[in-house]
């Protein structure tokens, strides 16, 4: 087997596994935090966390996936290496940038949200 095939297979296995271990995480500690953005509907949190993780899943493994090709050519084990750690990088960054801008959109609906309710008196 070739270097390039061995390379492409690793950054596969490593990309799909930050991306399922990613995606899980953030599906079992998200949902106490989507209960309460949606006022303890917890059937709709749930629903809407499991959404999210499809189109999680989806999103990322197509990025994964068209990343793969590449014009460089891995002729030893740094090379090899270094074509990994830049792939890889990549696609945690992605899924870093990804995360925020989630929580940066939940925390609007939890704003917007708690301006809805009536004050407590």
């Amino acid at each position: 087997m070739s270097s390039m095939a061995i390379t492409y297979i690793l950054y596969l296995a490593f990309s799909l596994a930050i991306t399922f271990w990613v995606g899980r995480t953030l599906f079992v500690n998200g949902r106490v935090f989507l209960i309460e953005i949606f006022d303890g509907d917890a059937s709709l949190a749930d629903s809407v966390n499991r959404l999210m993780l499809v189109g999680y899943y989806l999103v990322n493994a197509a990025f994964v996936t068209l990343m793969l090709k590449t014009s460089e050519r891995a002729t030893d084990l740094l090379t090899s290496i270094e074509m990994l750690s830049s792939k890889v990088g990549l696609v945690m960054l992605v899924l870093g940038v990804w995360h925020l801008f989630n929580l940066y959109a939940f925390s609007c609906v939890r704003r917007y949200n708690a301006s809805r309710r009536p004050a407590v008196t």
